[in-house]
């Protein structure tokens, strides 16, 4: 489902390029931002912001609707609120936007958003209220999923979409992953010669082992040699032995003389 959202947006921030690109005029480009932040199915704002053809506005009685798309990408309710002298007013839809944008910012640095928070952020007066927003705008287009819990009075975020990075943020994440892929490749070089040591460890072991069994070898050839080598000898020796007795035995006796 999330891949489904992200295509989703994906679509219309094309479809709102394609139409910027061929506006020429201020206040034709202007209607496309406030039909852009008034879209129920938009959430995603950033790349508006860079096109080139909505740099038209600047320096024209227009040129609010820039800081409109900008409230939309990165701003809240709440920040609405504080710069309101200096922003157009908002129409009902693009208030209902705000607040569905709010509660993904809130749900960036803490799953567990306290109802008086929420009422708080959201300008809402009552429970009833705000858990009808909750349901209604929020978990049914699939911004967020969750559980409210009447209880503790609190929303437990289990999923929220993520909102644009300002481009402090951006810059910080960007800082991050190059200090990850520093450590990343430290850690490598460390495995790597990790195992370079394990393999001449394990050659060692291979030629002391094959030195061993050479030993071994020539340690069973040489009891081999001497065992039939004693074998021999002992043949021999039993042999001289028969042959002594024979000779012994064939040999005449002398005749013992009789006393004179």
């Amino acid at each position: 489902m999330a891949m489904d959202a992200e295509r989703r947006q994906a679509e219309l921030i094309g479809q709102f390029s394609a139409q910027a690109a061929a506006l020429s005029s201020a206040p034709q480009l202007a209607a496309l931002v406030l039909e852009a932040t008034s879209h129920p199915a938009l959430f995603a704002f950033s790349e508006l912001l860079t096109l080139p053809a909505l740099s038209k506005l600047a320096g024209t009685q227009y040129a609010s609707s820039l800081d409109v798309l900008r409230l939309f990408a990165y701003g809240t309710l709440k920040d609405y609120k504080s710069n309101s002298g200096s922003l157009p007013a908002l129409l009902p839809d693009q208030i209902r936007k705000l607040k569905q944008l709010s509660v993904l910012t809130l749900a960036e640095s803490t799953k567990i958003l306290p109802y008086d928070q929420l009422m708080q952020e959201l300008d809402v007066s009552n429970v009833r209220e705000l858990e009808d927003f909750l349901i209604n705008e929020c978990m049914y287009s699939g911004i967020v999923r969750g559980k409210l819990d009447q209880l503790r009075r609190c929303f437990e975020v289990q999923f929220a979409a993520g909102r644009d990075l300002t481009p402090d943020q951006l810059n910080n994440m960007i800082d991050t992953l190059s200090d990850w892929l520093g450590t990343s490749d430290s850690l490598l070089h460390q495995i790597q010669e990790k195992i370079k040591w394990a393999d001449t460890m394990s050659e060692v072991n291979k030629k002391h082992q094959k030195e061993f069994e050479d030993r071994v070898e020539e340690a069973k050839k040489s009891i081999k040699a001497d065992n039939d080598l004693r074998g021999h000898d002992d043949f021999l020796s039993e042999s001289g032995g028969i042959m002594d007795f024979e000779e012994d035995r064939i040999r005449p006796k002398r005749r013992r003389q009789p006393p004179a």
